[in-house]
């Protein structure tokens, strides 16, 4: 690791060193956890000052033009990470901090699909792993807001180069990075179908809630009367839409027993203003060549495509019988007794999303050992950012850890 890896006073600020990277297509700020004060009212503190956000109560319209976010969920998220050692193997520990544009609430619920494919690229960076011989890189990870451990896989030619993907959503190529989500059932709720039934009325909609990877309920377009096809910003441009969207992750998150981080369950306030869980998607039969369409919600905005958490939940959903997916799914291989890949492509606003869920069917009941997607992942930039009006408590802490 660099040696002047570490924050600094210069000019009259406190600086931290930072890597402000894309995985996927979310982006937002690596941290490396030793740097960091224990005291998270503190470390709450230091990320809004680094993303820009309100330090207290809630600012409608804001901008983020003092930080590094940049408005909607996708590009207002923070990795704090460290290293463990596992049969002595180095694994890296992810924590995520979700921060919204316009309120000071700091969300530690829940994983980042795409953000987690830039941490493998982030510990090559820093010198704390190398490639293999033969130019593999692979490291797992485990999440300490989900609990799930995902293994990264990187390669490198023979120029040191990495091997290149195109993804939707992302303009060009740039290195590719495959994940791998290992026991991702009920990483959130205990169980695959959190309600114990495969639909759920929901203020007389018919609704699945599917926990794979991330809490999500999902919704046939066509009962909200939308095709599942329309732009995204129609559908966040919709009030009425909207307001029937909110009342049923809602609803539904209630009927899920969604808990905070501090195990606490949910209450019906707290999952109409959440940032993160339950996502909520409306699926429709596909037009391009795909087995499903989408058009999701991290849940307060509509993404651009697709996330990779959500893509890996509804294709699982796609192969469990009588789901509201699985009604619109076309052409999707049916799991046997023994378990194989099941290749799931997923039409969203960007282009395909491509899974695969490595799945088997007992007596309708699907069981899941593992789901893999592709990313590509970038370096934005590294380096240290001044906290202006930070408190001296947090000027204080931030120095102290480098004693």
């Amino acid at each position: 690791m660099e040696s002047g890896w570490h924050s600094r006073r210069r000019l009259g600020a406190v600086e931290v060193p930072v890597h402000y990277m894309r995985g996927g297509t979310s982006t937002g700020v690596v941290l490396w956890e030793p740097l960091l004060p224990a005291d998270m009212a503190l470390r709450e503190q230091l990320l809004r000052h680094l993303m820009g956000v309100p330090s207290s109560g809630s600012q409608p319209g804001n901008r983020q033009i003092t930080g590094l976010g940049r408005g909607p969920a996708t590009s207002n998220k923070v990795f704090v990470m460290n290293t463990e050692r596992v049969d002595g193997q180095l694994r890296l520990v992810s924590t995520l901090a979700q921060l919204a544009s316009d309120h000071a609430e700091v969300d530690w619920s829940v994983n980042c699909g795409n953000m987690s494919s830039a941490l493998l690229l982030w510990a090559l960076d820093m010198g704390l792993l190398e490639a293999a011989a033969d130019g593999v890189c692979e490291v797992d990870i485990r999440n300490t807001n989900t609990g799930v451990i995902t293994t990264a896989r990187m390669q490198r030619d023979a120029q040191e180069g990495f091997l290149l993907a195109r993804i939707p959503g992302v303009m060009g190529d740039y290195p590719a990075v495959d994940l791998f989500l290992h026991a991702p059932v009920g990483n959130k709720t205990g169980a695959l179908l959190p309600t114990g039934a495969v639909v759920d009325n929901v203020a007389g909609i018919d609704v699945s809630c599917v926990d794979v990877a991330v809490p999500m309920v999902i919704v046939e377009a066509r009962s909200l009367g939308k095709t599942g096809h329309e732009p995204v910003a129609a559908l966040a441009a919709d009030a009425a839409f909207m307001a029937t969207l909110r009342t049923l992750w809602t609803q539904a998150g209630l009927k899920m027993g969604l808990r905070r981080k501090d195990g606490v369950l949910m209450t019906e306030d707290e999952l109409a203003r959440s940032e993160t869980i339950p996502k909520i998607c409306i699926v429709a039969a596909p037009r391009e060549g795909g087995h499903i369409a989408v058009r999701y919600f991290t849940p307060q905005t509509g993404h651009a495509s697709m996330a990779v958490s959500g893509g890996c939940c509804l294709a699982a959903a796609c192969l469990i019988p009588g789901t509201t997916a699985h009604r619109v799914a076309t052409d999707i291989a049916v799991p046997g007794a023994a378990f194989a890949d099941i290749h799931v492509s997923i039409e969203n606003p960007a282009g395909r999303l491509d899974t695969t869920v490595v799945a088997a069917l007992d007596d309708r009941h699907l069981q899941i050992r593992s789901a893999a997607y592709r990313r590509s992942t970038q370096i934005l930039m590294r380096g240290h950012v001044p906290l202006y009006g930070a408190s001296g408590e947090l000027q204080e802490a931030l120095l102290a850890s480098q004693r």
